[in-house]
């Protein structure tokens, strides 16, 4: 129980209220996101320091704090961890400036009394411009416990303790590589947030923390009226396929596609008149068995790759597009084939962080040059590549170097292991939907 679930805990607990409650995310993850919007009943937006330029998180931030009577933004990592160890980029505490908002500090407090007020003061002097609403005390033993922790806070005076949190392994949620099981394998019932809420009642004075909160006085952004749509793009949803940055998918929208949800695991056939597929992230490999043996689905999307459609896939969806999947027993799981090469699981992590991806030719996201940021996370790697294949993408390290070559293009797809944020750069949102409506044209 940690600091995903104490957010969880206080988005339930503040819904229960009958309060409207916008929850936030700080960082380039979509599996907490995706249990924030469960609980919250609202969907859940990223927020990057890195990925995002600060008029970018801003106007995320208003346009749907505006339509909420609390915001729950959590942080990513530790409250300063960021870009470096030298600057506040990409940390939980640059974010908290730029919204103007405080910060409740959540202390795991397990084997600490009096050395958790010096941690706290420690984060409280640690930046000055930072405003501190408080302190949760997290995993604590017992009401003794919590009493020698409040009795070491209150030396410190100008921070305030809201409560401590004990131990409650009933609360875990199950995890595998990267992090907690996603939404859509491990639904949070009814039964799991009464507990949640329950807890957070019984052992926070909440009474006292919504009241140490400035007002939520946030101007309603007008957002920019969507065109009609002018083409149809599948975007696959579904256990395997559900690794996808909401605003992405409001940027396609609002340049004219038409969003049509499909299943890679369960539907037979494509949507009808589609003129173009998003094939998003997620966990392929834990569902290759039945993406390998929906046979019709497969051979309806190369037919379609074949014929010219615009195809963009990240991640899993890359996989997915690949010779085969190899499994970590070395198990075969063929897939839809279009790109010559496999991809082998393994047992660790291949590679991890932001990224900076620059168009080497003009392409399915825009012309030569165009920049855009994103994020990079997978357990596997690409075996066996046959034949040539073009790599349109140049990309850069979030610490810089020599930029590698990525972005595997056939024909009209274009399939890379980079999660991109396309507020990074709008102009890929555009030139994605300009590249269907062209192919519906031709067609």
């Amino acid at each position: 129980m940690g600091k995903t679930t104490v957010t969880l805990g206080l988005l339930a607990a503040l819904r229960r209220r009958g309060l409207t409650v916008q929850p936030f995310k700080v960082g380039p993850d979509f599996i907490d996101p995706g249990h924030h919007t469960q609980v919250a009943g609202r969907v859940c937006r990223n927020l990057d320091g890195w990925m995002l330029p600060r008029e970018a998180n801003l106007a995320i931030f208003r346009r749907h704090a505006s339509q909420a009577e609390v915001a729950v933004v959590e942080g990513v990592m530790g409250l300063f961890d960021g870009y470096d160890g030298l600057s506040e980029t990409g940390s939980t505490a640059q974010m908290a400036k730029w919204l103007g908002l405080p910060v409740l500090l959540v202390v795991d407090a397990r084997a600490m009394a009096r050395s958790a007020a010096a941690l706290v003061q420690g984060f409280y002097d640690f930046d000055p411009n930072l405003t501190l609403a408080g302190v949760v005390f997290n995993r604590i033993g017992g009401a003794t416990h919590l009493e020698y922790l409040q009795q070491a806070l209150a030396q410190l005076e100008k921070v305030r303790c809201f409560g401590g949190l004990p131990r409650d392994g009933e609360l875990a949620i199950p995890e595998r590589h990267l992090g907690l099981t996603t939404a859509e394998d491990h639904t949070l019932g009814p039964e799991y947030l009464e507990h949640l809420a329950n807890l957070m009642e019984a052992h926070l004075d909440l009474e006292a923390l919504l009241a140490a909160l400035p007002p939520l006085t946030v101007s309603e952004e007008t957002p920019q009226g969507a065109g009609s749509p002018t083409v149809r793009l599948g975007v696959a949803r579904d256990q395997a396929f559900c690794f996808y940055y909401p605003d992405n998918l409001e940027l396609l929208s609002h340049y004219g596609a038409e969003l049509v949800p499909f299943s890679p695991l369960q539907d037979r056939h494509l949507p009808e008149n589609l003129q173009g597929i998003y094939l998003g992230g997620g966990y392929p490999e834990l569902f290759a068995r039945q993406l390998m043996e929906n046979q019709t689905l497969k051979a309806a999307i190369k037919e379609q790759a074949e014929a010219g459609m615009p195809i963009y896939a990240e991640c899993g969806g890359l996989m997915y597009l690949s010779r085969e999947i190899e499994d970590l027993q070395g198990t075969p799981h063929p897939m839809v084939g279009l790109l010559p090469f496999t991809v082998r699981m393994l047992p660790r992590l291949r590679s991890l962080g932001y990224r900076e991806i620059t168009l080497a030719a003009d392409g399915l996201l825009g012309p030569a040059g165009s920049r855009a940021r994103g994020h990079e996370f997978h357990y596997s790697e690409i075996v066996n590549e046959a034949g040539a294949i073009q790599k349109l993408y140049r990309v850069t390290p979030r610490q810089g170097g020599e930029p590698t070559v990525e972005g595997y293009c056939y024909k009209n797809i274009l399939a890379s292991y980079v999660h991109l944020h396309f507020g990074s750069n709008p102009e890929v949102a555009r030139h994605l939907v300009a590249c269907c409506h062209r192919y519906k044209e031709e067609g």
